[in-house]
């Protein structure tokens, strides 16, 4: 399993990738294009055209790790549609489910935003 914690986000490329690139193409496609940050910690998810292809690309906080996995039968949910280039957002347990084959309908938010130091600064006032 790639890792268990919440905290993790994943970035879906929103468009067919060309899975032949290593590395540095992943990385770069996750700089340029995504205008992300690789070394932050996020993971990125990559399809190929056919779907049946996706690599996760990831810093483990010393180096790049690159999962592949291939389908055999069957296909990857489709992560974009025609003409929409926005990046998708899954949570871990979402990228679990579609590396496993399963069909991601749409998201609904279960746990509460994370609470911060300013949203208990009221409190600490009293």
């Amino acid at each position: 399993m790639i890792g268990s914690t919440r905290s993790l986000r994943v970035f879906a490329y929103a468009q067919p990738a060309d899975l032949r690139r290593s590395y540095d193409g992943l990385f770069s496609t996750a700089t340029e294009l995504m205008h992300r940050d690789v070394l932050a910690g996020d993971t990125f998810l990559f399809v190929n055209k056919r779907r049946n292809r996706a690599k996760v690309l990831l810093f483990d906080g010393t180096s790049l790790c690159i999962y592949m996995k291939r389908m055999d039968k069957g296909r990857f949910a489709a992560l974009w549609r025609r003409g929409d280039n926005a990046e998708v957002e899954l949570t871990m347990s979402e990228l679990s489910l579609f590396l496993e084959g399963a069909l991601l309908l749409k998201c609904i938010p279960l746990s509460p935003e994370k609470i911060t130091d300013k949203d208990l600064a009221p409190a600490i006032a009293m």
